[in-house]
């Protein structure tokens, strides 16, 4: 599987990059589940949000790469990369390659895939105000999110 997402910021990549370093902070949580990791952001941290586990794998200015912990089914890992795109402009990408197995094989492409998209926007969402001080509007989520957060509620 291999899922990938971007944002087109309109600030300097290492201005979007210090956002990384802000990333617990910035992650949506309420409606998601918390990112919590045992020693922040430093490679080899463990922890993740929900059910999805994983360690900090690698780490660098603009780039952080989470490995997940096999036994939730998924084999792989999932990073959030700074890129610059012009002078003044950058994207943040998010990326989540690898391989789905035991159930996760039915989950990840019926439910996972979609609730793990309307996190990162929401994700992006938040970003995107850190980095600009812009209002942003908050990002329509699908019908899979709907029902969980609805019934979570």
């Amino acid at each position: 599987m291999l899922n990938v997402q971007s944002r087109h910021l309109p600030v300097p990549a290492a201005q979007a990059a210090a956002a990384l370093d802000r990333l617990v902070v910035l992650w949506p949580a309420p409606p998601w589940p918390a990112l919590e990791l045992d020693r922040g952001l430093a490679v080899g941290s463990r922890g993740g949000h929900g059910p999805i586990r994983y360690h900090v794998a690698e780490r660098e200015a603009g780039r952080v790469r989470f490995a997940f912990d096999r036994r939730i089914g998924l084999v792989g890992y999932h990073e959030l990369l700074v890129e610059p795109t012009g002078a003044e402009s950058s994207r943040i990408v998010d990326t989540l390659a690898g391989r789905a197995r035991g159930r996760m094989r039915l989950l990840w492409p019926v439910m996972f895939r979609w609730l793990h998209e309307d996190l990162m926007h929401d994700l992006f969402d938040n970003v995107q105000r850190d980095v600009t001080g812009d209002e942003v509007s908050a990002a329509r989520h699908g019908p899979w999110t709907r029902l969980l957060v609805q019934r979570r509620a």
